[in-house]
């Protein structure tokens, strides 16, 4: 049984191995099932609240995306912070304040330029920034964020915040190409047991369909952004990674028709998880960005 500190290092070690040895989507949920399942054995419910807030599971899928990138034909000498590395992110400015960026990939035939901010916002006047606008445009920027408690825990919080973040960006570089990766769990620990040191899912009720429906239209809406010039508040793409970690391997609910059969979404919802899979995430977004500025810059 692993204590805390081997969990976390065990996993440090895998994701510093990635730049030799990409790690994909199923690999990532299997480490995290194992890592929670044995700091709950080990530490229980303090464990388990210490390993999901230290940001070292969500880290994993950041080196998933940045594998994918790499497999679809980016430079990995072009991604911020670098494969392996968690540390080293990059702060952008938007229209109303300064955001940390989970993942970048820079533009090899622009500059960077430091330039003054001059437009209203949260800034300060004076304010500068490293990189300039025409540089940021260029930038193609995927956040990673996870849920792996309760679906209803701050559900109007995160969406309020996943809305607002490309609209920051985008107002101030419409043309940016912007991707969110969004882990759920269907079926939560029970709470009891975890005080016990009991690894215990508890089974699907309708309360988990009708948050799971809530998650994937609220989603759906902000996905899938087609034009440079409207629809600001939505990303070039999203990915919904609904997964039940009391599973082996650990299920992945890629499609509506997965979650119908489990009676996952309340009867005659139209809820669709069309577009919204991790296949095909970062090839859209490549996709876009090709269309739009060019190929061959992020290679």
């Amino acid at each position: 049984m692993r204590t805390l500190q081997q969990i976390k290092a065990d996993i440090d070690n895998r994701i510093t191995s990635c730049s030799i040895n990409p790690i994909s989507l199923a690999e990532a949920l299997e480490i995290i099932k194992l890592a929670v399942e044995d700091v709950i054995r080990h530490s229980g419910s303090s464990g388990k609240t210490s390993l999901i807030t230290s940001q070292q599971l969500i880290n994993l899928f950041h080196e998933v995306v940045k594998s994918s990138m790499v497999h679809e034909g980016v430079n990995p000498n072009l991604l911020q912070p670098p494969i392996g590395q968690s540390r080293g992110e990059k702060t952008l400015a938007g229209f109303l304040k300064f955001k940390k960026q989970d993942i970048c990939i820079f533009p090899n035939n622009k500059t960077p330029r430091v330039e003054r901010i001059d437009f209203n916002g949260l800034y300060n006047t004076g304010t500068t920034e490293p990189y300039g606008e025409l540089f940021s445009e260029h930038i193609l920027s995927v956040n990673v964020r996870s849920q792996l408690s309760s679906l209803s825990n701050n559900i109007d919080t995160m969406f309020e915040r996943t809305y607002a973040e490309p609209l920051n960006l985008h107002r101030r570089v419409p043309k940016m190409v912007l991707g969110e990766l969004y882990l759920i769990s269907v079926r939560e620990l029970s709470s009891s047991q975890l005080a016990l040191n009991n690894v215990v899912y508890k089974p699907f009720t309708n309360s988990t369909a009708n948050y799971l429906e809530k998650y994937i239209k609220g989603f759906a809406a902000l996905n899938m952004r087609a034009s440079q010039r409207d629809d600001d508040f939505k990303y070039e793409r999203v990915a919904l990674i609904i997964a039940d970690f009391s599973q082996n391997p650990v299920k992945v609910y890629n499609t509506t028709q997965d979650l119908i059969n489990e009676n996952l979404l309340p009867a005659n919802s139209i809820a669709s998880m069309d577009n919204l899979n991790y296949d095909g995430f970062v090839r859209t977004l490549l996709d876009v960005y090709d269309k739009r500025f060019g190929t061959g810059i992020l290679s």
